[in-house]
């Protein structure tokens, strides 16, 4: 038999319309118990304002609460200024303009984090796409500004970086050492391709669920996630994965290995615990 386990979506995006709604309800319907939900812009400008970003991660929250009273799945926020609307903002405004919103709304996020309204930082870091040198730069010191944050906060950070090789889980390790960040609350979300804890350098992967991930993941036995990423965008339905990607997983396993689907206590267990100090558990079946 199958052990009990919860069976989590480490991080997805939600909107508030009926597509999204029926993506969660999906999710729980083929045994999904857990979702962390990342929060994105709902406005169809990029936002240029903390009370913009108030706006937005508030709209993050109710979503949240409408997911858990519909569908019974528990969700965890994770609120941030997305990476990338910096480089809209400088265009908008200006590179130090950009720099002051994003750090403005970092502080912002942590707060709610305080407040126990979410349970980390995220998306953080840079642009998956080459920048102008000012640009980097200007990434860099919100990053400085996002480690600050979610150490004073006592949170995680999710991070939102190019594809990384060992070099570039190596750099992310040393700027939280510099930052005296633990590297338990370091996550690097969307892990598209597998490395071996060693060449990870105690930084934390989130693997996107694709099959061939789960299954090298799966002899691992230092902490790591399974995330879909879901985007409820309408433009790109189903982006990245479908939210019933991770339930759809495990019931594979079960049937394919079951001798296997035990290892997954890892990412719906022992992660969770370990990072945001959550004990998980199955929900009760009315």
């Amino acid at each position: 038999m199958m052990p009990e386990l919860p069976v989590v979506d480490h991080h997805a995006h939600l909107r508030e319309d009926r597509a999204s709604l029926e993506a969660a309800t999906q999710f729980a319907r083929l045994g999904g118990t857990h979702l962390f939900l990342a929060t994105q812009n709902y406005l169809n400008r990029g936002p240029d304002s903390i009370e913009d970003y108030r706006a937005q991660f508030e709209t993050t929250l109710s979503i949240a609460r409408t997911v858990e009273r519909e569908t019974g799945v528990r969700v965890f926020p994770v609120l941030a200024p997305y990476p990338v609307d910096m480089l809209g903002q400088a265009e908008r405004h200006s590179l130090a303009a950009a720099v002051e919103i994003q750090v403005g709304a970092l502080e912002l996020a942590g707060r709610y984090v305080r407040e126990r309204k979410a349970v980390a930082l995220g998306e953080v870091g840079r642009a998956h796409f080459p920048v102008s040198p000012e640009a980097t730069a200007a990434q860099a010191e919100v990053l400085a500004a996002a480690i600050r944050v979610a150490r004073e906060s006592g949170c995680p950070l999710v991070l939102h970086t190019e594809d990384l090789d060992e070099h570039g889980y190596e750099e992310l390790s040393a700027l939280a050492a510099k930052g005296s960040l633990p590297l338990n609350h370091v996550v690097k979300h969307y892990a598209r391709t597998y490395l071996p804890a060693v060449q990870r350098h105690g930084v934390i992967p989130s693997f996107l669920a694709k099959r061939e991930t789960v299954v090298a993941a799966l002899s691992d036995p230092s902490t790591w996630f399974l995330e879909t990423d879901y985007l409820a965008d309408p433009e790109r339905p189903g982006a990245v994965l479908a939210l019933d990607t991770v339930p759809r997983r495990v019931e594979w396993l079960r049937r394919t290995q079951p001798e296997l689907v035990e290892r997954l206590r890892i990412p719906f267990v022992e992660a969770p615990r370990k990072v945001y100090g959550l004990e998980l558990t199955v929900p009760k079946r009315p």
